[in-house]
């Protein structure tokens, strides 16, 4: 018996499970693929494997629906991974372990995918049930979504005859997605010079620890953690803490008290589209004691500033063992501080035309220690062109000034909203028919294919929408199991839909 066996719509959640259990990270994707390309040869379904491991399947229109025009279906394949602090499950080898909790889809420990494994799960739910009256369906199914939309970006197209599209790549029930921002990934990569670190000065041979009269110096960690982190995109308006950010803070801190300090690395963060909810410095200071007064000062102010949102912010500091031979040269570190301090982060405006929607962000995801270079990896966003272009700018200007190498990738449009939509019309009717109010149109500030879809396919009509997903690309995502019913039963009626 299987952990969501019993409960309904049963075929998607059988295929939930099961796509649960496929290793299925961003760049990791060949064996869902390879799952999903099985399953459409076992059912005599006309398919498509690109060499980037997009998979596109179609099934022909249900007797009496043949003149109807075809419905593209689209998701992604990919997910996040994110773990809990301290666990040992290996994105690139092990499957989820999912539990119900309440109405509750959860993993243990790790994100769920959800975003968008759902989606998956839907499009093999309705290829696999022969009863389900519909279109031809194009079903979509692109890889990278979560690193730049590679996989959206690199597909051909040219096969694809329909031109009304579902997105089920929202989490939100009741909200039908009409436009969203376009974004880029910023990368500054600092080279890094070097000086050495004597045993002498952190802690060697000589040295008395804690006890110490000589001065001196101690390796230790800062470690910031606590913090709720989330989707770059949806829950940037939410202010949510940055540990990257917060760590750079603590940094400049110790620098403005006056406690002398060298970086041995500086590492927070694993994707540049999740705020960052854990960072860690490895430092040797000069007087630890000093270095905790004034750690405590930043946490007291910065707690205050998040209490309503990172309530359990934590930053600590403890004694560790130096096994450097060497530490960032103080030129160096200068370079590190002052990127800290002078580059953006989070919501930079807002839109002037729809209230409460960020016009333009960004996200300092990813700050990793290489052996030659420091990366601080940036998500930027906005639904205006130019304002993109603008931050992306700012951010270079920063890193040339800094003597450090900036490149951008996984560059994607805006999707503008269509003022005359056919689709949008019938799904908001058919909506209201079914649950007796009218779903909210929206246009969000996260990233959507649907923008690269609208370039490549000439007149395209798409929606984005999808069941109650919470906390996405965080471990607490969780999706509702009663959602997911209704919007199976919503995607139903709108494919039973004949044109008017």
């Amino acid at each position: 018996m299987t952990v969501l066996s019993g409960y309904e719509p049963e075929r998607v959640f059988h295929f939930f499970e099961e796509i649960s259990g496929i290793p299925r990270g961003s760049g990791n994707e060949k064996a869902i693929s390879d799952y999903c390309v099985q399953f459409a040869k076992e059912r005599n379904l006309e398919y498509t494997q690109d060499d980037l491991y997009n998979v596109i399947i179609r099934k022909p229109a249900s007797p009496g629906y043949e003149k109807e025009e075809p419905v593209i279906f689209q998701g992604h394949l990919d997910m996040v991974c994110e773990k809990i602090q301290g666990s040992s499950h290996d994105f690139e080898k092990d499957g989820l372990s999912l539990f119900v909790d309440g109405d509750h889809i959860r993993a243990e420990g790790t994100t769920l995918g959800g975003d968008d494994g759902i989606a998956v799960a839907f499009a093999l739910a309705l290829l696999d049930d022969d009863k389900i009256l519909h279109p031809t369906l194009e079903v979509i199914l692109t890889v990278s979504e979560e690193v730049g939309m590679d996989g959206a970006s690199g597909i051909d197209l040219s096969g694809i005859t329909g031109r009304r599209m579902l997105n089920l790549d929202s989490e939100e029930e009741g909200v039908l997605l009409a436009g969203c921002a376009g974004g880029n990934t910023s990368c500054i990569r600092l080279p890094l010079s070097f000086s050495e670190c004597g045993e002498s000065d952190c802690g060697g041979s000589d040295c008395g620890g804690s006890d110490c009269e000589a001065g001196c110096k101690q390796a230790a960690r800062i470690r910031i953690s606590g913090l709720q982190g989330g989707h770059s995109g949806v829950e940037i308006i939410k202010n949510r803490g940055n540990a990257n950010v917060i760590l750079g803070k603590c940094l400049n801190a110790l620098q403005a008290g006056g406690c002398s300090f060298s970086i041995i690395s500086l590492n927070g963060g694993s994707k540049e589209n999740v705020i960052p909810s854990q960072a860690e410095a490895e430092l040797v200071i000069q007087d630890f004691e000093q270095a905790g007064s004034i750690l405590e000062d930043v946490w007291k102010t910065l707690l205050e500033d998040y209490r309503k949102t990172d309530g359990s912010l934590s930053i600590t500091l403890e004694r560790t063992e130096c096994n450097a031979e060497k530490v960032f040269s103080e030129e160096t570190k200068e370079k590190v501080l002052r990127l800290f301090s002078v580059l953006p982060n989070g919501i930079q405006k807002m839109s002037e035309d729809i209230d409460g929607l960020v016009e333009t962000s960004l996200n300092f995801g990813v700050l990793k220690t290489e052996p030659e270079a420091l990366r601080m990896t940036y998500s930027v966003r906005s639904s205006v062109g130019t304002s993109k272009e603008k931050l992306t700018d700012c951010l270079r200007r920063e890193a040339e000034n800094a003597g450090a190498d900036f490149h951008v990738s996984g560059n994607y449009p805006a999707w503008e909203y269509k003022a005359d939509s056919g689709l949008r019309r019938d799904m908001v009717r058919i909506y209201e028919e079914m649950f007796g109010r009218k779903p909210e149109i929206q246009i969000i500030h996260a990233g959507l294919e649907c923008g690269i879809f609208s370039e490549k396919l000439d007149g395209l009509d798409c929606i984005s929408y999808g069941p109650d997903i919470f906390d996405i690309h965080s471990v607490n995502e969780r999706m509702s199991i009663s959602s997911v019913k209704r919007m199976w039963e919503y995607t139903l009626e709108i494919l039973k839909n004949k044109n008017r």
